[in-house]
């Protein structure tokens, strides 16, 4: 019996080590600290082998930790990354500003600090990948919809912008929807987009503080930009985002769009990999370009 079990381990051993031979790891990993607006923040680098494009991610709203998991999968796709644990959080320093905490983490001052962090990552990611001849965009999701074009704006190393579900209007307007919305998840069964619109548009405001408008920072930029959408998604007006984006690229702005009709907000997490890997076609096209 202790023969059988003994060769039933050795048969193990060598067939796991053969799977994993068979399927190496194409990318390495690398813990990092960086330092920005006087705090050092920590994140990891992953390295694909050969790397056709890199991203930094950036967080939406919530005291979010460095994105391994995505990480991971972008660097299997040959997308280089560098994800963070947002300022406050994990092992990162500085303070976190949020509503979990009792702060205000919409305000002008918080998104442009945010900014500020997605900067010094980016010129961190690119001294990391200095010998590689490629290029360095951004990506996130919700609220780095604001954050990201502030980001791109500050850095002329960015060199393309990737958003899920990331709103086109302003903070404000934003919050009025939300609040309207009340994440009721068949909101949109029961209502029109007239009826969205005019709450977005008229609605009295909960909290007071300096809006943010994207179209200050789109409007000024020359990079492409990609923007995921879902068509039931309660946290953001889809439609009037894309009516925002379409005026846009009137301007001559590379700015492109994709919409998925029955995905909600959190379209690069959704049951369906077709958001995220059409994102990850569309950065590799970005080398072709």
């Amino acid at each position: 019996m202790r023969f059988f079990f003994t060769n039933f381990l050795l048969l193990i051993f060598l067939f796991t080590n053969n799977h994993l031979f068979a399927n190496p790891l194409n990318f390495t990993t690398k813990t990092i600290e960086f330092r920005s607006e006087g705090v050092s923040l920590s994140g990891t680098i992953f390295k694909p082998d050969h790397a056709s494009a890199a991203v930094v991610l950036v967080h939406g709203s919530g005291q979010e930790k460095r994105m391994t998991e995505f990480a991971t999968l972008l660097a299997k796709k040959g997308i280089a990354v560098l994800t963070y644990d947002k300022r406050g959080v994990g092992e990162s320093g500085g303070v976190y500003a949020g509503p979990e905490v009792g702060t205000n983490n919409v305000d002008s001052l918080n998104l442009n600090l945010l900014s500020l962090d997605a900067s010094a990552a980016v010129n961190t990611l690119s001294k990391e990948l200095s010998n590689h001849k490629i290029q360095i965009g951004l990506m996130g999701g919700s609220q780095a919809g604001w954050i990201i074009p502030l980001a791109a704006q500050k850095n002329n190393k960015v060199k393309f912008m990737t958003i899920f579900s990331g709103a086109l209007i302003t903070v404000k307007q934003q919050l009025r929807f939300q609040f309207y919305t009340n994440g009721n998840s068949n909101f949109w069964d029961t209502h029109t987009e007239e009826d969205a619109r005019k709450h977005v548009m008229t609605d009295p405001d909960k909290y007071e503080f300096i809006d943010t408008d994207p179209h200050d920072a789109l409007s000024q930029l020359s990079i492409p930009g990609l923007w995921i959408f879902g068509g039931k998604d309660i946290q953001v007006p889809v439609n009037l985002s894309i009516e925002y984006l379409n005026a846009l690229k009137t301007s001559k702005k590379f700015y492109e769009y994709k919409l998925y009709p029955d995905l909600g907000h959190n379209t690069a997490f959704s049951n369906s990999n077709e958001p995220v890997d059409y994102a990850i076609q569309w950065i590799k096209n970005r080398k072709a370009s």
